[in-house]
């Protein structure tokens, strides 16, 4: 079947990023840049910015919220030494567009977000695209989602003040834990591993990431006030 021309453009803008914005950055783990390839930016990013899909940026999807740069995305997916048979909690759906690529690189993906209206919008668009092993759930991202726990693996797409306890408590023995943790303004990636029960922690990147808002996180209250 013959591809539309705009159809066309976009898988070359795609490829275009895996190669220029991830693998000559260092991201060389194949089955990310198998997944990135394979999975449609575009269809996760709100109609007036489709245009901007694979640009080397964030943007915003409403509710304060952005779909993060695919560097980023890609750099948190390597960190996570996924194999594809591990069970995944992903912190901060957003668009869905992380938890569709968690959804090809491991067994089952249970994604939480606090923001109701982009949970529905991100559930209809995996189920869409037909990523059927992935589970959106509404809810405060900081303190997991202990029904399911424990995760072979949790990222986060939000910045903590520190690792949330809870979080650490639903990782599993040998888990990985990414999660960008400071300011508001001013965030280190860590990697953070279960060993035996024994935490190691390993910076990985400066980043900046939208809030995460909870109980284990940011309270509302207490951000306001620190970004005055």
């Amino acid at each position: 079947m013959t591809r539309a021309p705009e159809e066309q453009e976009l898988i070359r803008a795609r490829m275009n990023m895996v190669e220029h914005q991830v693998r000559t950055r260092g991201v060389l783990d194949a089955r990310v840049l198998d997944a990135m390839a394979d999975v449609p930016r575009h269809e996760f990013v709100p109609q007036r910015n489709r245009s901007l899909s694979y640009d080397d940026t964030p943007l915003p999807i409403g509710g304060g919220q952005t779909i993060s740069q695919p560097y980023m995305v890609a750099m948190m997916l390597e960190a996570l030494e996924l194999r594809g048979d591990e069970k995944v909690l992903d912190v901060g759906t957003g668009s869905g567009y992380q938890a569709a690529l968690l959804g090809r690189l491991g067994r089952e993906v249970i994604s939480i977000e606090i923001v109701p209206k982009l949970a529905k919008n991100a559930q209809k668009t995996l189920i869409r695209l037909g990523y059927a092993n992935v589970r959106v759930l509404v809810g405060d991202g900081s303190v997991g989602w202990p029904a399911e726990a424990p995760y072979d693996a949790i990222v986060v797409a939000a910045g903590s003040p520190r690792v949330p306890a809870p979080l650490l408590d639903q990782l599993a023995d040998r888990g990985r834990l990414v999660i960008p943790v400071g300011e508001p303004t001013d965030q280190r990636l860590l990697r953070v591993r279960n060993q035996n029960r024994v935490i190691e922690t390993q910076p990985l990147a400066w980043c900046e990431f939208v809030p995460l808002v909870g109980r284990a996180g940011w309270a509302s209250r207490l951000l306001s006030r620190s970004t005055a």
